[in-house]
């Protein structure tokens, strides 16, 4: 009696030679254009710049506005408020907001420059 196990794998039906590889049945991907890389380089730098600038009045409108320049602004009122306290609670929200609606617009627009809206 043969008590002898093989380790094959019942699905494995080569030779037996696995050193050799056949490099022409899996194909390769294609490398990206430069066109379409240079376009999702300008696409990105656009959207940064953007976000970036966003950030900015954000920050000027709430901190600047609301902390730094308070005293500046509350020389002017606003509804019977002073301005500095005005933007501190509200005037910065309100802008936040209209920010929010512009950059959805906005996107869009870079997004069709760039042909990838949906």
């Amino acid at each position: 009696m043969d008590d002898s196990v093989s380790t094959a794998d019942p699905g494995d039906f080569g030779d037996g030679n696995e050193d050799q590889f056949d490099s022409t049945a899996a194909p390769t991907p294609e490398p990206a254009s430069n066109d379409t890389s240079e376009a999702e380089g300008a696409y990105w730098r656009e959207n940064i710049r953007l976000l970036l600038s966003l950030m900015v009045i954000w920050f000027v409108s709430s901190f600047g506005a609301g902390i730094l320049f308070r005293d500046f602004l509350d020389q002017f009122s606003l509804g019977g408020y002073p301005l500095g306290f005005w933007f501190a609670q509200q005037g910065s929200i309100y802008i936040f907001i209209a920010l929010i609606f512009f950059y959805v617009v906005r996107m869009k627009q870079i997004e069709r420059k760039y042909d990838l809206d949906d």
